[in-house]
């Protein structure tokens, strides 16, 4: 499968092509259609797999010259948030039958749906609470190539290193509805560690998730409707702090571009995960982690991050 690994490798490398735009007079067009495209592939392709979409997107920014200004810097961050949106209708479409499940759980008429909905709940607490106390110290400390390289190295050892282990260990719990409140809160506590950039909230949930005796599908299950839940969250958050600013610095067409391109991208990414991991291990993130930290470290080294 060296082929996805490639593939991912020229969506970070595609903004090169695509070049900076240049001055700070033409702030509202330096996010142009085309760059909003190749955004919005870059977050639908990487929200769910294990490598960091929130990496590749500060990387990608950085090399098509966008937010490099003060005045479009915080418009280019909520951007980068807001077609989230497009990732999240994905799962929300792919998994219909299970949020309509806990919809009706919501409500009482559901027990299972409301099991899941409980657990998700517990799950989604500790993440949302040191997010929100440490959301500026975060992005001015750790938004930046160098801990997003580290990152991005880090998770690929942990995930070479724990591969073989996660093959070999028995399945303990195979459906949501059988999940433990105290899995959810474990899982929950180690999407803390995914608040530093090139982590990968997916690497973090799916692996804490796999070790704590969940099955490949009901771990890719729960980090997904996981992440529609974060992610909702953070989008809803930036997009009211920040989103008189976005729109008065790119307008609504690059948006729009971004968010479709990150739906569709999406919906064929986790597709493709679930086929491919229900048959293989991940060790080929772990690579593909390794090798992005290089090239980070090597454009970083040539002064072209």
């Amino acid at each position: 499968m060296l082929y996805i690994a490639r593939a991912l490798t020229a969506l970070l490398l595609a903004p090169l092509a695509l070049g900076a735009t240049g001055t700070a007079d033409d702030a509202a067009r330096e996010l142009t259609a085309a760059k909003a495209a190749v955004l919005g592939v870059i977050e639908g392709v990487t929200e769910y797999l294990p490598v960091s979409s929130t990496g590749h997107i500060l990387i990608a920014q950085d090399l098509m010259g966008i937010g490099e200004t003060p005045e479009t810097e915080d418009a280019a961050d909520t951007f980068a948030i807001t077609i989230q949106a497009g990732a999240i209708l994905a799962v929300l479409l792919l998994y219909f039958g299970r949020v309509r499940s806990m919809a009706a759980g919501l409500v009482g008429r559901d027990t299972a749906g409301r099991h899941v909905l409980g657990t998700l709940a517990i799950a989604f607490v500790p993440a949302a609470l040191v997010g929100f106390a440490l959301d500026d110290t975060i992005k001015n400390r750790l938004y930046g190539p160098v801990p997003i390289a580290i990152a991005w190295a880090a998770g690929g050892v942990v995930i070479l290193v724990a591969a073989r282990w996660l093959r070999t260990r028995p399945d303990g719990v195979t459906t949501l509805e059988a999940m433990p409140v105290r899995v959810a809160l474990l899982i929950g506590a180690a999407q803390i560690a995914a608040l530093w950039p090139g982590t990968s909230r997916s690497l973090v949930t799916i692996l804490a998730a796999l070790a704590l005796g969940l099955s490949v599908g009901a771990a890719l299950e729960f980090s997904f409707l996981l992440g529609l839940a974060t992610l909702s969250a953070a989008t809803g958050y930036e997009a009211l702090r920040n989103g008189g600013d976005l729109f008065d610095t790119y307008g609504t067409a690059e948006l729009l571009v971004g968010f479709v391109t990150a739906f569709v991208a999406a919906v064929l990414a986790v597709r493709w995960l679930v086929s491919y991991l229900s048959r293989h291990g991940m060790e080929l993130f772990g690579w593909y982690r390794i090798g992005i930290a290089g090239i980070a470290l090597v454009l970083l080294a040539t002064g072209t991050l």
